[in-house]
């Protein structure tokens, strides 16, 4: 029997986190040869097992340091750079994340310019497009730019707006030789791989186990992890990617939207699911005791809807029903055990 021969090597950055996990196991799938950088190598037979990859090769690399990233892009094809910080709370001070998501995808492309690499796909975000504009509802396409500058910003948005603004002219003055661009995905749902989920799923995991009171006026353009593994790699192989961006977004739900959803889907494993709406002025009350709330406040009423179509003619890219992601990713949170809705 002949030997399997890889596609190519393909480096995914931040392999322990929930889209690269699921771009792995794709890559994979697809005949890849892939290698992942995680910042501690004693969790590697772990993430190995968690992804059913035993073939996985994985490196010590961290954002923060130039050390590790010779040896984690030496011999690839194309790089895959999804590790981002993201941030449990507000930071004291923009720069403490701004400064290590910036300086840190500049690490990360200067090495794989160096190592000949053919083609880098950059996971940023909908924060890099839809925020920073007056105005309650609005459509957003590849061609919006958050605005750093506006009060309503916060640390999180700021930093991928940067970062993805510092890649891009890093990349027209500096890049060399790889081809470019950019995945701006959507709030991320889906079902979870493992106990460590991503804190994007938090608003389905608050809902299931009766952590709210109500829903507040808050909604979010929805993608799934799995279309987003999937556009990432649609991106790395279109002859047409060079330069381009890639707005990754389904249909916009507010959190009341996702509540009745569960309600429908679940039946008695969504009897603590609020659906009734809590009015602005209790958040903002809460926020003064919260300073996990206090983020979401300039966010109140916002309804940023993201034109997709720009990936669907370019790359092919259709999402699944949001519906059937919000089922499974509740479910799958229950199964895991990550929710007790008894």
């Amino acid at each position: 029997m002949e030997p399997i021969v890889a596609k190519g090597l393909v480096l995914v950055t931040g392999a322990s986190g929930y889209i690269a996990g699921f771009t792995i196991k794709q890559l994979i799938a697809e005949g890849w040869a892939v290698r992942g950088t995680i910042r501690d190598l004693g969790k590697a037979d772990g993430l190995r097992s968690l992804l059913s990859a035993p073939e996985l090769d994985l490196v010590a690399a961290d954002l923060g340091a130039d050390a590790g990233w010779a040896d984690a892009v030496r011999g690839v094809d194309h790089v895959l750079h999804i590790a981002s910080p993201i941030p449990e709370r507000e930071p004291k001070h923009d720069d403490e994340l701004v400064i290590p998501a910036r300086d840190g995808a500049l690490r990360v492309l200067r090495a794989a310019r160096d190592a000949g690499v053919k083609r880098l796909v950059m996971t940023s975000s909908t924060a890099a497009i839809c925020y920073g504009m007056d105005g309650d509802s609005r459509t957003f396409t590849e061609a919006d730019w958050t605005n750093p500058d506006h009060p309503d910003t916060y640390a999180y948005v700021r930093s991928k707006v940067i970062a993805e603004r510092a890649a891009r002219a890093f990349m027209a003055t500096e890049g060399g030789a790889p081809e470019y661009c950019t995945i701006n995905p959507g709030a991320v749902l889906g079902p979870v791989l493992g106990k460590d989920f991503s804190t994007s799923l938090e608003v389905v995991r608050k809902l299931l186990g009766g952590e709210l009171p109500g829903c507040p006026r808050l909604g979010f353009p929805l993608v799934d992890v799995r279309d987003i593994a999937d556009i990432h790699i649609r991106a790395m192989v279109a002859p047409a990617m060079n330069g381009e961006r890639f707005l990754a977004a389904g249909k916009f739900l507010w959190m009341k939207d996702i509540a009745e959803i569960l309600k429908i889907r679940l039946g008695a494993q969504a009897r603590k699911v609020p659906t009734r709406a809590l009015p602005d002025f209790l958040v903002k009350l809460s926020a003064l005791i919260d300073p996990t709330v206090r983020m979401v406040i300039p966010e109140l009423g916002k309804q940023r809807i993201c034109d997709a179509s720009h990936a669907a003619a370019v790359l092919g890219w259709r999402p699944r029903p949001i519906e059937e992601t919000i089922t499974e990713c509740a479910q799958s949170l229950i199964a895991a055990g990550l929710v007790k809705v008894r």
